[in-house]
């Protein structure tokens, strides 16, 4: 009870042999895809930036790796250091059952012989004595037959704690290997980072035109889903409106018996206060996936099967250029080209389009909530079609400069959020 006590004391519970497997083959899986998407990358022999957002997360894999194994490294040191300990007490304990049955053997060689033995039993005073003396010897007897059998177990005990301390250290050894290894592997990489980081250095120029573009590209796409997100509370209010009005006029004309009442079928244009609006009015049905959408934050299937984000939302440092910060309303997933790309919630594709510098956009609504998928290469839904979660929309495109990326992004109404937030664990 102690021990427990005490690793409680000193930190988060030891990961067990399988989750750490599961982490080990998980971390491999990882490596092998990202390698896959680098040599996608690096197919036109120039440094780019997508080659150096997957070098930098295959540190990130690697570090992992390395670290994995550390942990692993900790947990053989503290069971040799127990099996060590249990070897000691077991050879003390085999010792002390040595010098016990060595006292027993020099008692009955005392009495070896049966003469002795007969003795001692007629020397009894009554017949309770005897039988007393009788059960004496035969316990005696007995005993010594189980020290012996104390012995022989306590001996096949050490052995088996001898063979798993060999094991253990032989694991360590190999532990120890594997981490020189993936050590070496992880210079390579840093190696490879900075080649990477400086030949983009040398491309300044290029760089800066590049994210000019690629802030054109992102302005044109939020202007149109602010525009689309802008009309579709707009139609939402005057759909909302015109219901209201009809349930109105329906109440009246029960009220006054009339089945001639007149004025509730002119639905009339959208008014200004329509397009006031700030929020999509919602019907039980678009409610309740809202309410759905919203309860699976943290949950959301990813848009693409394989890959990893390779820039994140809201404002942080360009990678290469200084001082210079950039801006992203989503998050851009980089992957390899032809990657389906799968809808992440049940919903309604809003709307279809093309926008330079972003490819194809579709755009689904999820109540008052919509999820963008830009940089397509190809669409396999229509407009105003009922999509699953993860149904396949279309495919992911590939850059100019053989980089593969799915810029996503989710909102709520007007509200722009982190995807990450709410997409799950890969």
């Amino acid at each position: 009870m102690r021990r427990k006590k005490t690793r409680a004391a000193a930190g988060p519970p030891a990961k067990s042999k399988a989750q750490l497997e599961r982490e080990r083959r998980a971390n491999l899986q990882a490596i092998q895809e990202k390698s896959r998407i680098l040599d996608q990358t690096q197919a036109k022999k120039k440094a780019t930036l997508g080659q150096l957002n997957v070098i930098k997360e295959q540190l990130v894999v690697k570090q992992d790796v390395i670290q994995n194994i550390s942990i692993q490294l900790h947990g053989i040191d503290t069971n040799v250091h127990q099996t060590a300990q249990q070897v000691l007490q077991t050879q003390h304990s085999l010792a002390e059952l040595k010098d016990e049955y060595a006292r027993l053997l020099y008692t009955a060689s005392k009495t070896a012989n049966g003469f002795n033995q007969l003795m001692f039993l007629f020397a009894a005073d009554s017949f309770n004595q005897f039988v007393l003396r009788l059960r004496y010897v035969r316990q005696y007897t007995e005993e010594r037959q189980q020290q012996a059998a104390r012995i022989r177990g306590t001996q096949v005990r050490l052995h088996e704690q001898l063979t798993g301390l060999t094991q253990q250290q032989r694991r360590k050894g190999a532990l120890l290997n594997t981490q020189l290894s993936e050590n070496k592997s992880l210079l390579t990489l840093k190696t490879q980072q900075d080649e990477v980081v400086q030949q983009l250095g040398q491309q300044e120029q290029g760089l800066r035109a590049e994210l000019a573009e690629r802030q054109q590209a992102g302005e044109r796409l939020d202007r149109m889903i602010a525009e689309r997100v802008r009309e579709e509370i707009a139609r939402a209010a005057r759909a909302a409106r015109l219901a209201a009005r009809r349930e109105a006029l329906a109440a009246a004309r029960a009220r006054s018996g009339s089945r001639t009442a007149r004025g509730g079928d002119d639905e009339g244009p959208e008014t200004a206060a329509d397009r006031r609006a700030s929020r999509v009015a919602l019907t039980p049905e678009t409610a309740l996936v809202a309410s759905n959408f919203a309860g699976n934050k943290g949950r959301l299937p990813w848009p693409v099967g394989r890959g990893f984000i390779s820039q994140r939302f809201g404002r942080h440092p360009h990678p290469v250029l200084r001082h210079v910060v950039v801006e992203n309303r989503g998050i851009d997933i980089q992957t390899g080209a032809g990657e389906p790309v799968r809808a992440c919630f049940d919903g309604k594709v809003l709307t279809i389009t093309s926008i330079a510098g972003m490819n194809t956009i579709v755009m689904i609504q999820h109540g008052d909530y919509f999820t963008v998928y830009a940089k397509m290469r190809s669409v396999s839904v229509s407009d105003g079609q009922r999509v699953h979660a993860r149904d396949v929309i279309g495919t992911v495109a590939a850059g100019s400069d053989g980089t593969s990326e799915l810029q996503f992004q989710v909102w709520h109404n007007s509200a722009n959020l982190n995807p990450e937030n709410w997409l799950g664990r890969r």
